[in-house]
């Protein structure tokens, strides 16, 4: 696994530095990028989404435990130095590109390459990637059995949050009705290299084989809309975007205290006018 002066001269030889532009902060600490992998349960032959490989760390220890790694990375020149560096590996297919083409859809590149297979998400995401990143794979793609991740501990928070948290959004709605969500580690800065200015968060998205709703778009659409008046009431919120209120739900509670469960009934309801 490579070390930090590994990487450092990796870089320097193709004049190379990380870029803040693009979120690159490389997960340097060799016993959690194991215990991220670890945590994944990974076997041989295993198809894997790593988006952001950066110089391959994570892809060397996904690809040393006999797992198919598809891995998307936009910058050129660190996409030059993994295509060198895993040349003629027959279980490394390299995506060169941004992973979205919008913030609703994979590139075309990618989905062509994981081919409708049942796959894992394991990355260290780059900043600014993960929020739309995972909501696409939660609500788009079901063959996305599990994502186990390393992201901003503030877009952790706004994942795990409950009903009635101050970082309570769609995304808590649509992980909750969709995965079983876990806390695996807290990432101090040190443990990256440049270190950000932000602790980072380790976690497990793991999906339920009995979501809420088998409509998670719809789900994920509704919540959006309706987080936009958090803080209004149910009723007014509903009015003012033109939603149906469904008979059981508490006209007078907040927006941001309703359950997984009251959006779905919210979005059912629209499917139904």
């Amino acid at each position: 696994m490579q070390t930090l002066a590994q990487i450092r001269s990796m870089l320097d030889q193709r004049g190379l530095s990380p870029k803040r532009s693009l979120g690159q902060n490389f997960l340097i600490d060799h016993n959690l990028i194991r215990r991220l992998v670890d945590a994944s349960g990974v076997r041989a032959n295993d198809l894997v989404l790593e988006v952001g490989p950066g110089t391959g760390t994570l892809t060397e220890e996904l690809l040393d435990r006999g797992c198919r790694v598809v891995a998307c990375e936009l910058d050129d020149g660190l996409c030059d130095l993994l295509a060198d560096r895993f040349a003629g590996n027959a279980n490394f297919t390299l995506i060169r590109g941004d992973c979205l083409t919008s913030k609703r859809s994979l590139s075309p590149a990618l989905v062509e390459a994981l081919a409708g297979e049942p796959f894992l998400l394991v990355a260290n995401l780059p900043y600014g990637a993960g929020t739309p990143l995972l909501l696409i794979l939660l609500t788009r793609f079901p063959q996305c059995r599990a994502m186990y991740v390393t992201i901003q501990r503030e877009v952790a928070k706004r994942i795990m949050a409950r009903p009635g948290d101050e970082d309570y959004g769609s995304i808590s709605v649509v992980a909750r009705a969709a995965a079983e969500v876990h806390r695996l580690a807290t990432l101090p800065p040190a443990c990256f290299w440049p270190r950000p200015k932000v602790d980072s968060a380790m976690i497990a998205l793991m999906r339920t084989p009995r979501p809420l709703t088998p409509d998670l778009v719809a789900l994920a659409e509704t919540a959006q809309k309706l987080f936009t008046q958090r803080r209004k009431q149910i009723a007014p919120a509903s009015r003012t975007l033109g939603l149906p209120l469904p008979p059981d739900l508490e006209p007078t509670r907040r927006v941001c205290e309703m359950s997984p469960e009251e959006f779905v009934k919210v979005a059912a309801s629209v499917d139904m006018v």
